[in-house]
C-alpha cells in the first residue's frame, strides 16, 4: 500500500480533517538516515505531520518547513514538505539512543528534551511566514496541537505514530490532523472532544491495521464525514550535483582554496537525503572561479 493523505469535512463544513499513512515515508528515512529506533520515531512523526500540513498549502510552489531544536540528545529535527505529498527531513544525531519511557515507549520527549517548534511557511510573499511555540511535551503531536492553539488560534486534534518492528524497520506510521473551522459551534466542539478522547492512541489505530479513510471514519463518522481528495505523499529530495555546486561557491574562495591545495577529491553530502557527491580538484578550481569573495 503507498502512502497517502485522505482530506475530509465534517458536520457540514465545522470540522476540516486529515489523515495519512506514512510507513514507506518514514521507512525511506530511516534508511537514508541510518536513523535508530527513537530518531526513526521521532522524525517520522514530525514526517507525518509536514505530509499532512504541506498538503493544507495552496500554491504550487509553497513550502513548508518544521523545525525543532531542543537541548535534548537528539539535537534537532528538520522537515521540509510540499503541496504535491512531497516531503523529506533529517535528525541533528541520527543514532541517539535511549532506554524506553515510563509507559515502555520510545522516549522521543527524551530524545528532543527542552526547546522550541518553529513553522516556516513559504507562499512566495517577500517574507516567509514564521510561527513558534515551546515544546510542551517534546512528544511532537502535543506540541503541534498547541502550536495550532497559541499560534494560529485554531483548536486542533494532532495525532502521530511510528511503529517499529523487532528488527528495527517501520511496521507502522501515520496520523491526524482535525481542526474546528471559524465559526464552529460549542456543541460540535465539545461532541468531537468527547469522541477523540475515547480513542486510546493512534498507534492502537494503525496497529490494527487501520488506513486513513478507517480512521477519519473511527472520529467522524457520526458527524457526516465527506471524504473530499486524497493525495500520494512520500520521501522526496530534489537535491541535485547542481545544488551542491551552488552550495559550495556559497562558502567563499578561502575555504574552496584550501580544499584545492590539500590535492584530493571531496565528497559533499545532502542532509536531508544523505546522498554523496565528488567533486574532483579540477571541479573545484571551476567552482572557485564562480565564487565572490
Amino acid at each position: 500500500m503507498s502512502d497517502y493523505i485522505i482530506r475530509a469535512t465534517a458536520a457540514e463544513g465545522q470540522v476540516r480533517a486529515f489523515a495519512a499513512s506514512t510507513r514507506d515515508l518514514v521507512e525511506t528515512g530511516r534508511v537514508n538516515h541510518n536513523l535508530s529506533p527513537v530518531a526513526t520515531a521521532a522524525l517520522g512523526r514530525l514526517m507525518t505531520a509536514g505530509a499532512m500540513m504541506g498538503s493544507m498549502m495552496k500554491g504550487e510552489k509553497d513550502l513548508l518547513t518544521l523545525k525543532i531544536q531542543g537541548d535534548g540528545p537528539i539535537g534537532s529535527l528538520t522537515v521540509t514538505a510540499d503541496a504535491k505529498g512531497n516531503v523529506k527531513g533529517y535528525a541533528a544525531n541520527p543514532q541517539v539512543m535511549l532506554p524506553p519511557n515510563a509507559r515502555g515507549k520510545l522516549d522521543v520527549g527524551g530524545a528532543l528534551g527542552v526547546g522550541v517548534l518553529s513553522v516556516i511557511e513559504d507562499i512566495g510573499l517577500k517574507e516567509p511566514y514564521v510561527g513558534q511555540t515551546i515544546l510542551v511535551t517534546g512528544e511532537i503531536a502535543e506540541d503541534l496541537t498547541y502550536y495550532y492553539a497559541t499560534s494560529e488560534q485554531t483548536p486542533s486534534s494532532v495525532a502521530l505514530g511510528v511503529l517499529m518492528n523487532k528488527d528495527n524497520t517501520v511496521r507502522r506510521a501515520g496520523g491526524f490532523i482535525i481542526q474546528m473551522m471559524p465559526g464552529a459551534s460549542d456543541e460540535a466542539a465539545a461532541a468531537l472532544e468527547e469522541k477523540i478522547g475515547k480513542i486510546s492512541s493512534v498507534t492502537s489505530l494503525l496497529d490494527a491495521g487501520m488506513t486513513p479513510e478507517d480512521i477519519l471514519g473511527e472520529l467522524l463518522g457520526e458527524f457526516g464525514l465527506e471524504i473530499n481528495d486524497r493525495l500520494d505523499t512520500r520521501f522526496y529530495c530534489g537535491c541535485d550535483k547542481a545544488r551542491v555546486e551552488k552550495a559550495l561557491i556559497s562558502i567563499g574562495k578561502k575555504d574552496l582554496e584550501e580544499m584545492i591545495r590539500d590535492g584530493k577529491p571531496i565528497e559533499a553530502g545532502c542532509h536531508f537525503c544523505g546522498k554523496q557527491y565528488t567533486f574532483t580538484v579540477e571541479e573545484l578550481k571551476e567552482l572557485l572561479k564562480k565564487a565572490v569573495r
